[in-house]
Order: C-alpha cells, then sequence, then structure tokens
C-alpha cells in the first residue's frame, strides 16, 4: 500500500500492513494461509496447530478462541512496537508527510492491556502466546473520524519496518515469572514502582495473574488490597514460606 492510497482514503482497514507482514513472517514452507476453520478464519495453519496474530482488541477473540481450543492447540501472535515513527498524512493530497519518532517505548507489560480482556484463557494448555518486540511506523490522518484523544486524528495503518526480538509464554507460570524477585507480599502500586509502569496498567497485571491463579489476595493495606504468589504463605517470623511441604 503506497503512501498515496493512504491519503486517498484506499487503506481504511486499520493496522491490516503490519497484520498482513506479520502472518507473512509467521509462515514456513507447507503452512497454509486464511484457512477457515469451524466457520473461523486462521490467519495460519501449520498441521494441526492455528496461529493468530492479533494486533489488538483481543476481547474480540473470545468466542473464536473458546471455540478453536476445544480442538486444536492456538499459537497467538502479538507485536508490541519498541520504536515507533509517526507518520502524520497530509489531508489534501498534494501536500507533504510529516514524520516523526514517537518518544514512548512500549514494554511486555503492555500485553496485560489487551490479555485484561480473556485472562483465563491463558490457563488453557492449548494456549500459547507470543510477542513479537517491533519497530514500526504508524500512519495518522486528521479525518476528524479519530479518537477524542488524537483530536480526531485517526490511525489508518501501521507497517512494519523491523523484528526485534519474540518472548513466549506457554504457561501461566511464564507470566508469574515476570514479577521481581523479592516482591513478596504487595499491592498494585508497589508493583508499579518496582517495574516503574504506570499504576493502571499494573492493576491490569495484578488482575490477570490473580485470574490465571498465580497471585492471591493476602489481606488489605489500608483500601488497597494486598497480593502474594499463590502457594505461599507467611511463616511465624512473618516470612513467606511455601504451603506445600517438602519430602525429607
Amino acid at each position: 500500500m503506497t503512501e498515496a492510497s493512504l491519503v486517498n482514503g484506499i487503506g481504511q482497514l486499520r493496522e491490516r500492513s503490519l497484520h498482513a507482514a506479520l502472518c507473512e513472517w509467521c509462515c514456513e514452507p507447507g503452512d497454509a494461509r486464511e484457512v477457515e476453520i469451524d466457520g473461523y478464519r486462521i490467519d495460519v495453519l501449520r498441521g494441526d496447530l492455528l496461529i493468530e496474530v492479533q494486533t489488538g482488541n483481543f476481547g474480540a477473540l473470545r468466542a473464536k478462541l473458546s471455540r478453536l481450543l476445544q480442538t486444536h492447540p492456538v499459537l497467538l501472535v502479538h507485536p508490541i512496537p519498541l520504536a515507533k515513527w509517526i507518520v502524520r498524512l497530509p489531508v489534501d493530497p498534494d501536500g507533504v508527510s510529516v514524520r516523526r519518532k514517537s518518544p514512548r517505548h512500549g514494554r511486555v507489560t503492555d500485553l496485560y492491556d489487551e490479555l485484561v480482556h480473556i485472562p483465563t484463557l491463558t490457563t488453557h494448555p492449548r494456549l500459547q502466546l507470543m510477542v513479537v518486540y517491533i519497530r514500526e511506523e504508524e500512519y495518522w490522518k486528521a479525518d476528524g473520524k479519530g479518537s477524542w484523544r488524537r483530536k480526531g486524528v485517526s490511525i489508518v495503518d501501521r507497517r512494519l519496518l523491523e523484528i526485534v526480538d519474540t518472548h513466549t509464554f506457554g504457561s501461566t507460570a511464564d507470566h508469574a515469572a515476570l514479577l521481581p524477585e523479592g516482591l513478596d507480599a504487595f499491592t498494585a502500586r508497589d508493583l508499579s514502582q518496582a517495574l516503574k509502569i504506570r499504576l493502571p496498567q499494573a492493576r491490569r497485571v495484578v488482575y490477570c495473574l490473580h485470574k490465571m491463579g498465580e497471585l492471591e489476595q493476602d489481606g488489605k493495606r489500608g483500601r488497597e488490597r494486598v497480593w502474594r504468589r499463590a502457594g505461599t504463605h507467611r511463616d511465624d517470623s512473618g516470612r513467606p514460606a511455601s504451603t506445600v511441604s517438602a519430602h525429607p
């Protein structure tokens, strides 16, 4: 898709360039593309494995994943941009685009902004998650149809520039491994400070880990809930101890 086509309004299916590029990257020789299974379109089929690329809106996947996981293993692929360049498209087709680098850098905890919509599905033994760290371009157009946060500017496309790395989650324990060492009994605010992330995002991380069965509530500190890794409790000294006795 050319920049001119974006300006002229052809590229109206949001993020399709990024989605198509990631599907292509996922493909190996012998894979099938855009196959219909159980009434759903699958991005990539590799033997019995279904590969789904989702750039956002995990909530829209809930019914689809619930159905497909009954009969197939699924790999859910989600991109997180480590670096992003924003290209502002001109309103006039004869105008000039302006490109700048975004100051925001993505990180693995951004996954939970989406995972909050389907946290219990991550406990399914047939589901794996792959985060793909990328560098991308995001194309903005001042058409008055976009978010109020961007003052009506729409994101009309996202383009893959580079794949930097990947991180695969094969179990809920892989999610719990993101918790900092030494953080035993903690609030969402404690986690926010330890990981240097925004408090709303820390609350989403806690919510997801709780729904996965990796965190359990351990009372309150003032008005905030205190959380602890599941399967631990405090011994007489106040230190965390496993609830499972070791064999002699």
